[in-house]
């Protein structure tokens, strides 16, 4: 399963994303959508998995989700918008982490991309950036990586100009 995975568009969505994308099985977003015609698109391209941002209005929130919890492959996953970091989550992350145990937790809210291990609950943390142009970030991100069975492989970053 190959997936593509961003965060925090804020209502921005480059159409490079469908070329950068295009071999993906999965979209997931990590939150801050920003409107409802982000998630139309990126819906209409590919299969998603969207979970809602502190900045989405109501429309965003009842057509998305306030975390994910679920199984890719053999891999379980968790996903919300704001979680912290390892070592620094905050408590909704924590609980969800410690009731779900993933393998894999995906957040974003920082506009920071970083990808990490976390050795105390032996999960991958994935941050993909922030793809939109608002924000204080100076290059837009975005992830591909593939899961096969319960392993996690071939990460990418995608590096944007932050104007389109």
């Amino acid at each position: 399963m190959k997936i593509g995975l961003l965060s925090d568009t804020h209502g921005f969505l480059d159409e490079r994303i469908y070329h950068h994308f295009k071999d993906v099985d999965e979209i997931w977003h990590a939150g801050d959508i920003g409107s409802l015609e982000v998630v139309d698109k990126l819906s209409a391209f590919k299969p998603t998995r969207i979970v809602y941002g502190n900045i989405d209005d109501g429309s965003v929130r009842r057509e998305t989700a306030e975390y994910l919890s679920f199984t890719c492959e053999q891999v379980d996953v968790l996903m919300i918008h704001i979680a912290g970091k390892p070592g620094k989550y905050v408590k909704r992350a924590h609980e969800l982490i410690e009731e779900h145990k993933p393998k894999l937790f995906i957040c974003g809210h920082s506009h920071i991309l970083l990808v990490r291990k976390d050795p105390h609950y032996d999960m991958l943390w994935m941050n993909p950036g922030a793809y939109g142009i608002k924000g204080f970030h100076q290059v837009r991100t975005a992830l591909r990586f593939q899961i096969k069975g319960d392993q996690i492989s071939d990460l990418e970053v995608i590096e944007m100009k932050m104007r389109a």
